[in-house]
């Protein structure tokens, strides 16, 4: 269903009681009765654990495809481990660590954009397309990575931060090309009607103020100003531990709404971000939605509201993706929480 979406993030702007938006699709294995495994590999199976997710969840903001960070550094030619019941990762780097500079470098010019529908993209095109199909009472959402934490995969996590000051035009390199194949794969996601995109940039809240803005923030910039329109919003998502000291440019980069992971303190999010700019977050995924207890969360969602809820821009969500074998009594006790805290 085709949405205006800048009016979406008006509305969800001024309202008083205002929907969570956690980013929740990995635990539809349980409802369908499947594996980690065959979700990501079957477009018919996506879209039928988002409707699950869906009719589970009726007060819920938003539908949100799956958060795996594997698929486009796969695509790059990265390896990748996959399993059961854990979202895929990847094992390995593209870009050699073990050779000299020069060599890097080369590698890094020499490194091929990837068609859109490589590896697994068109699955999870397919899947949006399908899924949109199925739900029409709230915005369907596909989830992309951003260009530093795709970089990072495609150079070894660690190394990249140390490149960024040792060989930041190389860098530089690798980044274009993650931000060229972003934006295509975006434009996918568009042309088969998803309503907008979630961009997952967990790697740059590891960067300095300086560094995340040359390194992640003028590239999402980029993309964000490439691929939204009015009627195809942009969510950024960032759960690294600086994040708090990077908003200038986070909140520069132009998106519908800005989501944040338990590594910072919500309310000094909230302290800081302009009165316009839509903050979601940050349940903890790992501690409270696969490990605690329905008590624990529903106590762990009214201290994060209670703190954040005076500011009209605050929406509550978890702090990341919610694992595959989270809870659903945990699930439930999260949505619970809410509609008790807006004495639905």
């Amino acid at each position: 269903m085709k949405r205006n979406m800048d009016q979406w993030t008006k509305d969800l702007l001024s309202a008083e009681q205002k929907k969570a938006v956690p980013v929740l699709s990995f635990p539809s294995i349980q409802l369908l009765g499947i594996t980690v495994k065959d979700l990501i590999s079957d477009s018919d199976l996506q879209a039928r654990g988002m409707k699950a997710v869906a009719d589970r969840t009726p007060h819920a903001g938003a539908a949100v495809s799956l958060m795996d960070l594997s698929i486009e550094a796969e695509c790059f030619g990265a390896p990748i481990r996959v399993s059961d019941d854990e979202v895929p990762t990847v094992t390995g780097p593209v870009i050699s660590t073990e050779v000299e500079e020069e060599e890097r470098m080369e590698q890094a010019e020499a490194l091929q954009v990837p068609a859109v529908g490589t590896g697994r993209t068109q699955i999870y095109i397919d899947a949006i397309e399908k899924a949109m199909g199925m739900i029409d009472d709230r915005p369907v959402l596909a989830g992309v990575i951003g260009p530093f934490s795709l970089a990072g995969r495609l150079l070894d996590v660690t190394q990249s931060l140390i490149y960024c000051y040792e060989e930041p035009d190389m860098v530089h390199v690798v980044l274009e090309k993650c931000t060229e194949f972003i934006i295509n794969y975006i434009e996918a996601y568009k042309a088969v009607g998803a309503n907008g995109v979630v961009i997952a940039e967990p790697l740059a809240g590891l960067l300095s103020p300086a560094l995340a803005k040359e390194f992640s923030g003028d590239y999402i910039h980029r993309i964000v100003q490439a691929v939204r329109d009015e009627d195809f919003g942009v969510i950024y998502h960032n759960c690294g531990n600086t994040a708090n000291l990077t908003l200038d440019t986070i909140f520069s980069s132009g998106a519908n709404a800005y989501h944040f992971g338990n590594a910072v303190d919500m309310a000094e999010i909230m302290e800081k971000a302009p009165a316009d700019a839509i903050c979601m977050g940050n349940i903890d995924p790992a501690g409270e939605f696969r490990n605690g207890t329905p008590a624990s969360i529903r106590e762990a969602t009214r201290s994060v509201m209670e703190k954040c809820c005076r500011y009209p821009n605050f929406v509550i969500s978890s702090g990341c993706d919610i694992p595959p074998l989270s809870s659903w009594d945990n699930i439930d006790a999260f949505f619970a929480a809410v509609d008790e805290f807006y004495g639905r």
